[in-house]
């Protein structure tokens, strides 16, 4: 009867063990998730900021060319600042695991 009662006990336990997995890969999934929504965001907070700027300004008026040209500067801006989040969000990460 011990015997049974320890394969229970072990059965639970690995059941348990499934479950924290399932649900650590939802999390993983939830964080990636997360992180792409954040990335649209700052993209469409960056063409924002690039176009108020020229209406304000308008010391360059329907130049495309050039507003384009900010829009892609800034984003480049952003993703730089994007990777370094990352990078020390990554390094937390491996600082807290050991």
């Amino acid at each position: 009867q011990n015997e049974k009662e320890l394969q229970d006990v072990v059965k639970q336990q690995e059941e348990k063990l499934l479950q924290l997995i399932d649900k650590s890969g939802e999390v993983m999934r939830l964080k990636a998730e997360v992180s792409e929504l954040k990335r649209l965001l700052q993209r469409a907070e960056t063409e924002a900021k690039v176009l108020w700027e020229e209406m304000r300004g308008k010391e360059h008026q329907a130049d495309t060319a050039y507003i384009q040209e900010r829009v892609i500067l800034r984003r480049e801006v952003d993703k730089l600042r994007l990777l370094l989040v990352e990078k020390e969000d990554e390094n937390m990460r491996l600082t807290d695991k050991y």
